[in-house]
């Protein structure tokens, strides 16, 4: 069974980075991925609030991030981590549907996954007209008549996104006011993007494909059925836990998992980083925190010495 002084489980930009500063620290350091490299990172348009880029997609920055990376850690994708058992003190074996590893620290860097609506034809529709990633479906959508579900940053960029590729764009949202960031929001208004205020979607209607929605006028309580040809939805996100819990890790009860200004968890050698811990869901944050989480495992080890 292959040994490593610390494995990170996921390789977002907190996972990635977190493997940076554990290799540099001279740790045996696996990065276990159940998909591609970069998780939720890829599904970025553009950012302009991250240090040293004027404007950078995702995408660039998780292919530049994950090079660098690479110096330092061993990454294997598309081997998602089944099962994490505590067996002694910096004892801990981690189970993949391929593998079994041995390892003296795990640092959870899991993430979130998209929240769903719970409407009538979501599940049924998802990959025909429903999607969840503007970078990755919107391209299908070219000339296309698209819904933005959403009213937070996620949901704005795909909106931008989606218009600048030449989609015909609207937002909708619950609210009378957007929750995105000021510039955000001023990009919107530049690119005069209408918004469909205090409205949510009932229902989501189509045989092979979307072609009509039912949208409920919250303050009016009026439903109307529109002609669509797509759904972005963007309403948050859902912490992805289930090995937390798994190995009696605490979490909040939003369900994301809590760590201290360390990045330590409640069982020893466990740390956590990036968006599944509650707080400031930005790309620098969760960079941030992969670097402390890698600091704090070394110097715990170090103490074993």
């Amino acid at each position: 069974m292959d040994e490593y002084d610390v494995i990170i489980v996921g390789s977002g930009p907190a996972g990635l980075t977190a493997g940076i500063y554990a290799g540099r620290q001279g740790l045996k350091t696996l990065i276990l991925e159940k998909g591609v490299a970069g998780g939720a990172g890829l599904m970025v348009p553009n950012m302009e609030n991250y240090p040293g880029f004027e404007v950078v997609s995702g995408k660039q920055l998780i292919e530049y991030t994950k090079k660098q990376t690479l110096k330092y850690a061993e990454i294997k994708e598309f081997e998602e981590v089944t099962d994490i058992e505590i067996l002694d003190k910096a004892k801990i074996k981690v189970s993949t549907q391929k593998n079994e590893y041995n390892s003296k620290s795990v640092i959870l860097c899991t993430g979130t996954t998209h929240r769903k609506l719970g409407v009538p034809g979501e599940d049924e529709l998802l990959g025909k007209g429903v999607f969840f990633c503007a970078v990755c479906d919107g391209p299908l959508f070219v000339g296309k008549r698209i819904l933005v579900i959403g009213g937070g940053n996620t949901a704005v960029q795909g909106a931008l996104f989606l218009d600048h590729i030449g989609s015909y764009v609207a937002v909708v949202h619950r609210r009378d006011e957007l929750r995105a960031e000021k510039y955000l929001k001023e990009k919107l208004d530049e690119r005069e993007i209408p918004i469909i205020w205090d409205t949510v979607l009932d229902e989501i209607k189509g045989e092979m494909l979307v072609n009509k929605v039912v949208l409920h006028h919250l303050k009016k309580d009026i439903k109307k059925e529109y002609d669509i040809d797509g759904i972005y939805i963007a309403i948050g996100e859902s912490p992805v836990n289930e090995i937390a819990e798994s190995i009696g890790v605490e979490i909040d009860k939003r369900g994301y998992i809590n760590a201290d200004k360390s990045q330590e968890t409640n069982i020893p050698f466990v740390y956590a980083a990036g968006d599944i811990t509650d707080g400031v869901n930005q790309w620098v944050v969760a960079c941030s925190e992969g670097a402390i989480a890698a600091l704090s495992a070394y110097d715990d080890l170090i103490k074993l010495e």
